[in-house]
């Protein structure tokens, strides 16, 4: 049955499309009423708001990322934290690199590397220097991991659930390369420290303020560009894959080249996203890296309703406002609250908060047509 934020002929109804495009406006005069407003006036919203709804949109992206691969192809990877965490990692080198002799042992290095008594740049730092160069970086990096990594992995039919332990494993592996000192990206206290990007300076509101609509910009356009997609004849074919793989092979498709394809979009939109976080979260380490944080995104997009685009959006800013408010009030608490978060969603809201919002409206629907009866 097709659900109400889906019609027959596209993936939304106008009233989502409009929905979307009031949420876009709203967002968008967040930071523009930051500059506008001095502090204490009734429409000021704080740097923090800000900060946070950024922070937020490329958690978003992320997610929408991972419903191309899970909810469209059924390709569940519980590994997509590392391929943020190195499109994070790309831009953070830009970002050392541009604090120059700002640090606090005022060296051309970073001061992690001044401590560790490096000498020089490490060679895979060469050019880094360029913002260019590493925006390169941050789409060839995750997206050449993925195709490297999916290709074996989609060629040997691995699948279900030992591809989900796999791309576990993967992550896990990273986080531990990159907590190392000797790998040349700060160990376990990552980039941070940020000075400067473009040579504007970081911390400075209309600075924050471009940073807001770029990445609102991004999740705007990779919304509308995953819709082309699933709405195309190949996101009938990936939806083929996640419905039956089989009967997809029996009709003449090689779903190898399909299903890696989608793997490596994902990736790099996870590339991206982590890009943009970096410089309004001001940090990246290697906890970015860890199980728990796939972990989280698997959730997000589960608790919106994974297969519809909106639902991991809107799945991502619910769960991280609950996280946020968690740990600034029960802390300690959060994690027995995700988890019994994502049981309920597993055992009672399996299709996610869009999938209820459909049914209470199918039922709106039905009474109303009994009661004209």
């Amino acid at each position: 049955m097709t659900t109400s934020y889906q019609s027959k002929q596209g993936l939304f109804t106008r009233p989502v499309w409009l929905a979307i495009a009031a949420c876009t406006v709203l967002a968008a005069l967040l930071p523009l009423f930051n500059l506008a407003f001095a502090e204490g006036h009734a429409l000021h919203v704080s740097a923090y708001t800000v900060a946070l709804v950024g922070k937020f949109m490329c958690y978003a992206l992320a997610a929408l990322a991972l419903d191309l691969v899970w909810g469209y192809t059924g390709i569940l990877s519980l590994g997509h934290g590392v391929f943020f965490a190195l499109g994070a990692y790309a831009h953070g080198m830009y970002l050392m690199r541009a604090i120059g002799d700002q640090g606090q042992y005022h060296s051309s290095l970073p001061d992690f590397m001044v401590f560790l008594d490096w000498k020089t740049y490490p060679w895979y730092w060469a050019f880094t220097e360029h913002f260019w160069y590493c925006m390169a970086l941050v789409v060839l990096v995750p997206g050449l991991l993925a195709f490297v990594f999916g290709y074996f992995a989609f060629r040997s039919r691995i699948k279900g659930v030992y591809f989900s332990i796999i791309t576990q494993a993967m992550t896990y592996a990273f986080m531990l390369l990159f907590f190392r000192n000797d790998t040349g990206f700060g160990g376990n206290n990552g980039f941070t420290d940020f000075k400067t990007i473009l040579g504007h300076s970081i911390t400075a509101p209309a600075t924050r303020a471009v940073l807001f609509l770029l990445t609102l910009a991004f999740l705007l356009a990779a919304l509308i560009g995953a819709r082309a997609i699933v709405r195309s004849k190949l996101g009938r074919v990936l939806q083929g894959v996640r419905d039956s793989e089989a009967r997809l092979m029996f009709l003449g498709y090689n779903p190898l080249w399909f299903k890696l394809f989608v793997w490596t979009l994902s990736a790099v939109l996870c590339g991206i996203a982590g890009a943009l976080y970096v410089p309004q979260v001001g940090i990246i380490n290697p906890s970015e890296m860890s199980p728990a944080n796939s972990i989280e995104m698997v959730v997000w997009v589960a608790v919106g309703g994974r297969g519809t685009l909106i639902g991991p959006i809107l799945g991502a800013f619910t769960v991280n406002g609950l996280k946020s408010w968690f740990t600034a009030a029960l802390p300690e608490l959060w994690l027995f609250a995700l988890g019994l978060l994502f049981i309920v969603v597993t055992l009672f809201m399996q299709q996610g908060m869009l999938g209820v919002l459909s049914k209470l409206k199918r039922k709106k629907v039905a009474a109303v047509a009994e009661e004209a009866a």
